[in-house]
């Protein structure tokens, strides 16, 4: 039987920035070395075929010139990669600020999301990337959300809308991200609110990643919407993974491979959100083959061509060890085997 080749099997590389700080036993970690670990990565004699990027210092300029750019693009090409998904700069500090703030923040987002549209035009215009979205969140947190639950999930679908607008006259997609630290994101049944008033299904969808989501099904930024309790059976486990990822995944356009053990962390200035483990990781509580599948039912109807693995605040130690990404490959390579296309 031929084996699947799609969706095609890539690397994030902001786990090389995301909680890390200069001067600490977990400084950030180059593009470049980012791309040399992703390369040297080999399981059967299949690899990594692709990167998605983080669009800031140190990793790429959001104002990089067109020749910058290109330069960077031909160094992840000469590397053998493709380019996929792209985050925007969202985030306070960055180029933006939060979807849900006043009207000076909320224009900062969408610049940012204009910035990540420019990149991503030059990348495609340069052949290196063919596929992925512009990944999103709301840039602000659930306390702060809390306090006008009702006018911020306003404000947040209005910025995502004005978003998606200029998303659309560059041909992209939004991929807003499911993860319990962002105010609006925080919960599935507010993440689906979102996404509805927001009202752009072809344009803004969801990112899903199997350690954020995970975190949904106890409700721990949420209690009200838990669909699981601690002690919970398998078949429990089933019902409520079906649940979420009925109501989400029409909406998903762009998928994170993870693992999770059921806690939340945060290092350097990243709030504390689901953990990410290594793939193997002994209290990993996700089978990650499996619930990938609930994820990536019709995934190629939905446009997806590429899966990432995403493995935020990993310490620099465990990022540097080859076993560490060979590692994560080979259960990348289960999930194509069980649930891709070609």
């Amino acid at each position: 039987m031929m084996a699947n080749t799609l969706p095609k099997l890539h690397n994030a590389m902001w786990p090389g920035l995301v909680g890390k700080e200069p001067d600490t036993d977990h400084p950030p970690i180059s593009l470049e070395r980012m791309l040399e670990l992703t390369v040297a990565a080999e399981v059967d004699g299949q690899k990594f075929e692709g990167v998605d990027l983080f669009l800031f210092h140190p990793h790429t300029d959001p104002d990089a010139t067109d020749d910058q750019l290109k330069s960077m693009a031909d160094k992840i090409a000469g590397h053998g990669l493709n380019v996929g998904s792209l985050v925007a700069p969202i985030w306070p500090g960055t180029v933006g600020d939060t979807a849900f703030g006043d009207a000076e923040q909320r224009k900062k987002f969408v610049l940012a999301v204009e910035k990540a549209c420019r990149i991503g035009k030059i990348l495609n215009e340069h052949g290196v990337r063919k596929y992925g979205v512009i990944r999103i969140d709301t840039a602000g947190g659930p306390g702060a959300f809390a306090e006008d639950e009702a006018g911020n999930l306003q404000r947040a679908s209005e910025t995502f809308r004005e978003a998606g607008a200029v998303a659309e006259s560059y041909g992209e997609r939004l991929a807003a991200e499911g993860e319990i630290c962002w105010g609006g994101m925080h919960s599935w049944r507010t993440m689906l609110k979102l996404l509805e008033a927001t009202g752009l299904p072809k344009t803004v969808g969801f990112q899903a990643d199997l350690a954020h989501t995970y975190l949904y099904l106890l409700g721990y930024n949420a209690p009200e919407d838990a669909l699981l309790q601690p002690g919970y059976s398998q078949a429990e486990f089933d019902a409520a993974y079906t649940t979420m990822t009925d109501a989400l995944r029409p909406w998903t356009i762009d998928f994170h491979v993870a693992q999770n053990d059921g806690s939340v962390h945060g290092t350097g200035s990243h709030d504390r959100t689901g953990r990410h483990c290594v793939a193997d990781d002994p209290n990993g509580k996700l089978d990650i083959t499996a619930a990938s599948g609930y994820w990536l039912k019709d995934a190629a109807e939905r446009g997806i061509q590429h899966i990432c693995w995403d493995g935020c605040m990993f310490p620099n130690a465990v990022l540097e060890d080859a076993k560490t990404w060979n590692t994560i490959l080979a259960a990348m390579i289960k999930v194509r085997e069980a649930h891709g296309w070609s």
